[in-house]
Order: C-alpha cells, then structure tokens, then sequence
C-alpha cells in the first residue's frame, strides 16, 4: 500500500488544528478532538494519522471494486 503524502497540519492559537491536503483544507479539529489529534501524530507517523483523520486513503482496490459488476452503471444513477 502506498504511503500518503502532501499532508501538512498547523495548531492554531486557540488550539484548533487545521489539515491540509496538497494546499487545500481537508479538515478543521477543535477541543478534545484537536487534542487527540496531536498526540496521536506525535506517537505515530504524522502523514497516516492526518489520512485516517480526514478520511482521505486509499486501499489500493478501487479500479478492481469499479469494475465488479454490481458496480458497472445499472441505471441505478450510482457510479
């Protein structure tokens, strides 16, 4: 599984933390939230907390999970 890049974090003054992804805002953490964030990328690695925090990883399987047939475009409108 590749390893997530381009995310970078920055603690606010008032103890919000904002994500970002590649520049652009992936995620806004305030209060005890905020502070579970920080340490959790303090023990670990910092790029893998932020993509689970956001949301925003991959595991590898969606060209295959695409092209199963429930998922090939039934008319259903879901794609």
């Amino acid at each position: 599984m590749p390893q997530p890049r381009g995310f970078v974090y920055a603690e606010r003054a008032d103890g919000t933390v904002v994500i970002t992804h590649h520049g652009r805002a992936a995620a806004t953490l305030r209060g005890p939230r905020a502070r579970q964030f920080l340490a959790e990328a303090e023990g670990g690695d910092p790029q893998l907390v932020m993509a689970r925090w956001t949301g925003s990883y991959r595991f590898g399987n969606e060209r295959t999970a695409r092209e199963h047939p429930r998922n090939r475009g039934n008319g259903s409108g879901r794609r």
